[in-house]
């Protein structure tokens, strides 16, 4: 093992846990770390293995398994995580980092009455909490008035400029003209708003704004296959089939995958039918579309925490209380996906909600029915998949990428063990421990320790 001063490694920790939008370096030579929480959980199954190790090294993990089979190599630090559980980084499929809490400000004040360039520097905030609660991947699914910011807010995380999850991205998403806020119902016909999204009317527009938000970085198209577009503002699908089989098309030719929000079973099976990827939210879903998305393995974020966020907000919802209409459809669609065979990832809506409680979606979903180890694998395993990045990220594997989260107890047992989170690993560098009173164990070769 390395010589280090204990002085010195109790400094680099502090500074670590001071400068939270900032990523540190977990040791100074990126020596190789070797984790040793209470237990592992790889997300290779939903196994839990009580006293087995992680070694990292430059940037991958090197190797994992039971802590006395490891051989570390000369100059590794061992980090010591007792009571803790090691889990691979985190993945949120369905977030809105240029968004903020409803309760804080309405969705059409931050569309209108907020400048871009302030809701960037805000997402920058939010990408700092987001990966302080050990989501090391997400993926944002449309800036909802702010352009194309999130281009840039994604450079600046991959240049490692700002601290923040792996991030990808859809830009503007796409909807149906006169489908979409703010407005058209409820505003002067004369006015000429800022919309939440890039609106289209025809096959042409269809296929000319998938053209764009792609040439300009979307890593996904999104599209509102259904919204509040009906009568007295129900829920309808805003496309026909042909316009979202060309947009699907479109964009699977220009190599982009497709996210749909769609509530209604008519707007969901028309998304579905045309190719998407995923579907978000899904509330009035019934057996036969789920069905239909299992069998085309349509990957269902079911958005649950951002229904109780809506309840809380506009119905009076208390935690304890009766569930509203809403969250008693959002929990039935849930089941019936459960029960359908639908591959269900984890993505609350995170800005209809703080960022970085994004582990209340996992939480309802426990709530709901789901087993804590499979909600786990939604959030890991899983996210990875629906991502194509399976080779990269959710497991702790020999080979992939150390992004790595350790948090106080057992999720397996208790949930919301993921709300206490005592250190996050991205890219095999330590880049926080945000709720430690004291900074993890640093074991050195003299046997002395801080």
């Amino acid at each position: 093992m390395v010589k280090m001063s204990v002085s010195f490694l109790r400094s680099v920790v502090i500074i670590q846990m001071m400068l939270c939008t900032v990523p540190a370096p977990a040791a100074a030579d990126d020596l190789p770390i070797l984790l040793k929480p209470g237990r592992v959980f790889t997300a290779g199954d939903s196994a839990v293995r009580e006293g087995w190790a992680v070694l990292v090294t430059e940037g991958r993990i090197a190797a994992v398994g039971p802590a006395g089979e490891i051989v570390a190599p000369p100059g590794t630090q061992v980090v010591e995580l007792p009571g803790t559980t090691l889990l691979p980084g985190l993945v949120d499929l369905h977030v809105h980092l240029f968004l903020h809490p409803y309760n804080e400000a309405s969705w059409d004040d931050q569309v209108l009455k907020e400048p871009v360039e302030y809701r960037t520097i805000a997402a920058v905030e939010y990408a700092a909490a987001t990966l302080a609660a050990g989501f090391t991947t997400v993926r944002d699914l449309g800036t909802e008035g702010a352009g194309y910011a999130d281009v840039s807010l994604k450079r600046a995380l991959d240049e490692g400029r700002i601290a923040g999850p792996r991030l990808e991205i859809a830009t503007l998403a796409i909807v149906a003209a006169g489908c979409y806020g703010p407005g058209p119902r409820g505003w002067r016909p004369d006015l000429d708003l800022r919309k939440g999204a890039q609106e289209v009317s025809g096959e042409a527009e269809i296929v000319r704004a998938v053209r764009e938000q792609a040439a300009r970085g979307a890593d996904w198209i999104k599209v509102y296959a259904d919204y509040r577009c009906g009568p007295g503002g129900k829920a309808v699908p805003a496309f026909s089939q042909r316009e979202l089989d060309l947009l699907v098309a479109t964009a699977h030719d220009l190599g982009r995958k497709v996210a749909a929000h769609a509530v209604t079973p008519e707007g969901m099976r028309r998304a579905v039918s045309a190719g998407v990827q995923t579907i978000e939210h899904g509330f009035e879903g019934n057996d036969e579309v789920f069905r239909l998305m299992a069998e085309r393995g349509v990957v269902y974020l079911p958005t649950l925490a951002a229904q109780a966020a809506y309840a809380e907000y506009f119905d009076g919802y208390k935690p304890g209380d009766e569930p509203t209409a809403g969250m008693r459809d959002a929990k039935r669609a849930f089941r019936a996906a459960l029960k359908a065979g639908v591959t269900i990832g984890a993505g609350g809506d995170a800005g209809v909600f703080a960022h970085g409680a994004n582990a209340l979606e996992i939480e309802w979903m426990v709530r709901y029915g789901m087993r804590p180890e499979h909600a786990l694998l939604a959030a890991t395993a899983t996210g990875a998949r629906t991502l194509g990045r399976e080779n990269e990220i959710g497991r702790i594997r020999p080979g992939l990428i150390a992004d790595l989260v350790a948090v106080e107890g057992d999720p397996v047992t208790d949930i919301a063990a993921l709300h206490n989170v005592s250190l996050v690993m991205q890219g095999g560098r330590i880049v926080k421990t945000p709720h430690a009173a004291i900074p993890p164990k640093i074991i050195l070769d003299s046997g002395t320790s801080n």
